[in-house]
Parts: structure tokens; C-alpha cells; sequence
């Protein structure tokens, strides 16, 4: 049990590993800064300057999984494990999503405490840290954006790191204000405004990580338009038990039975079928079992015992 088995016609999708020495670096920056901004955030007093480095923490989780979504593709599928281990991020995500909900809700109940009983925060130190924590995440934004290869993980990963440059001027705004007019009310409205960020993109990944693991059909997919494009095909007459589901970002799946006209040119045509639907919809795995017009007829189901199941 265990052993490797092999990888067949898109079932491990190929991976480009240039993005690995980029995110290295910027995850050692930001857990660096995040540190930083965490214990300069207690010494000062400032809320912001905590719930800004609690979200730098949401940009360590999405480093993180962009990492190890590259590393774990690395590994191949076992007998155990046969579609291998892209659910490891997805699970992660959904982690990291509950996570996020309880930081965001001890933040909430700190500011509120502080509206109540301003604290007075140590605002020139508060500032200094801000400005360096946004140049820090605007570097973080740019190394990440000369990553050539289009990836869905990378261009969340550079959201993450944008949201939290706008915390950053955030904690930075709360600083001058308590400078210039000494309003200790600013340190935690702004950190308010920076917990709404937060729950904006903790919601976000925690819908999107239930629905995968909930086999949804993929973001943006008409699964009746997939239908019709199959059964567009000369030969198919129609399509039932189809099912399609993402097994993680940018890897989706399909499967379906298909009642045709002649069995003897099912091989040719279900080859045009995975093309139309890896070119047109991007599903990188596909499997699709044959049925005669007699099996659709008979009372009972019944597969033609000489069709063998294709496999995409």
C-alpha cells in the first residue's frame, strides 16, 4: 500500500517551479516584519500597529500556501493518495480562514474597549514602524509581480500583500493624526477599518475553501454550456451523470456518460471531447464512459460490456 503510481494525461498537473525562490524571499521578509510590527505594536500601545501585523499573518499563510502548493505537486500520486495531495492547500486554506475570524473578533473587542477608554499610544515610534512595514509590503508586491508565470495562487498571494500595504497606510494615518492632534480615538478606528479588511478576504477564502471541498462545480463554470459543447459533437446524443469539481486552484475535474451512435468511433470521439473541453474550459482531467442507443432504451441500466471506460 502507498507505493507511487503513475501520473496519466493531466492527472498531476505539470508545475513551473520559478516561483519558488521569490516566495521564499518574501515570506522570510514578511514573517521578519510581521515579528517586528507585533512586538513594536505591544511596546507602543498601538492597536494598529497589532491588527495590521495580524494581517501581515494572512500574507505568511498565503505565502505559505503557495509554497507548499508548489512542493506538494512534487510529490506523485500513491495508491492511497491517487489524485496526490492538492487538497493539502485547500485545507489549509479553510484553516486559515478560521484562523483569521478569531483574530479579527479579539481585535474587534480591543478597539471597542479603546473607544470606550482611549489608550494613550507612543504615536512618533507607532509612525516609523507603519512607514517601514508599507515599504516592506510594497517590495514583498513587486518581487512577487516579476514572477512571469500566470498563477492563480500567485496573483491571490499579491492581493494579500496590496491589502496589507493599504494597513500599513492605515496604521501610518492613525499615527500623524495622534502626532499632530493627540486623538488617541484614531489608533482604534483605524484598526477597525483594517479588521474589515481582514474578514473581507477571511470570508472570501473560507466560501471558496468549503465550496471545493464540497466538490462545487468550478468558479466561473456553466456546467450547461459544458453539456451543450459536448453534446455538439457529431454522434453524441446526449449526456447525463455529469459532474464536474475543482480538486484544488487551477486543477479542475469532470466526468460524464455519454449515449452515441456508434460504438466503433468512440475512441476518436471522446479524444475531440477532452481537447474541446481542456482548451475551451480548462479541465485538466477528464473521465468519460461510452453508452449505447440500446443500453439507453433497455428497462434496467445497462453498460455495453464490450465499451471500455476512457479515461481523460
Amino acid at each position: 500500500m502507498g507505493e507511487k503510481i503513475n501520473s496519466q494525461d493531466g492527472l498531476v498537473p505539470e508545475r513551473d517551479f520559478e516561483e519558488k525562490n521569490p516566495l521564499i524571499f518574501v515570506l522570510c521578509l514578511t514573517v521578519g516584519f510581521m515579528l517586528l510590527e507585533a512586538t513594536a505594536g505591544i511596546l507602543t500601545g498601538s492597536l494598529a500597529l497589532l491588527s495590521d501585523a495580524a494581517h501581515m499573518l494572512t500574507d505568511v499563510f498565503a505565502l505559505s500556501l503557495a509554497f507548499f502548493a508548489i512542493w506538494f505537486a512534487l510529490r506523485p500520486p500513491t495508491s492511497a493518495k491517487t489524485f496526490g495531495f492538492h487538497r493539502t492547500e485547500v485545507l489549509a486554506a479553510f484553516l486559515n480562514s478560521l484562523l483569521l475570524f478569531v483574530i479579527t473578533v479579539g481585535i474587534l473587542i480591543e478597539a471597542y474597549k479603546r473607544i470606550r477608554n482611549p489608550v494613550e499610544v507612543k504615536s512618533l515610534q507607532m509612525t516609523v514602524v507603519a512607514l517601514v512595514g508599507l515599504g516592506v509590503n510594497v517590495l514583498g508586491a513587486y518581487i512577487l509581480s516579476t514572477i512571469k508565470k500566470n498563477n492563480l495562487n500567485i496573483r491571490g498571494v499579491i492581493l494579500h500583500v496590496i491589502g496589507d500595504a493599504l494597513g500599513s497606510v492605515g496604521a501610518v494615518i492613525a499615527g500623524l493624526v495622534m502626532l499632530k492632534t493627540g486623538w488617541y480615538y484614531a489608533d482604534p478606528i483605524i484598526s477597525v477599518l483594517i479588521s474589515a479588511l481582514i474578514l473581507r478576504g477571511a470570508w472570501k477564502l473560507f466560501n471558496e475553501s468549503i465550496h471545493i471541498l464540497l466538490e462545487g462545480t468550478p468558479k466561473g463554470m456553466d456546467l450547461k454550456a459544458v453539456e451543450n459543447a459536448i453534446c455538439s459533437h457529431n454522434g453524441v446524443l446526449s449526456v447525463h451523470d455529469l459532474h464536474a469539481w475543482t480538486l484544488t486552484e487551477g486543477f479542475e475535474a469532470l466526468s460524464a456518460h455519454l449515449v452515441i451512435e456508434d460504438i466503433n468511433l468512440s475512441e476518436n470521439l471522446i479524444e475531440k471531447i477532452k481537447k474541446q473541453l481542456r482548451d475551451k474550459f480548462e479541465i485538466s482531467h477528464v473521465t468519460l464512459q461510452v453508452e449505447t442507443r440500446k443500453c439507453e432504451s433497455d428497462e434496467v441500466n445497462c453498460y455495453d460490456t464490450k465499451t471500455p471506460t476512457l479515461y481523460g
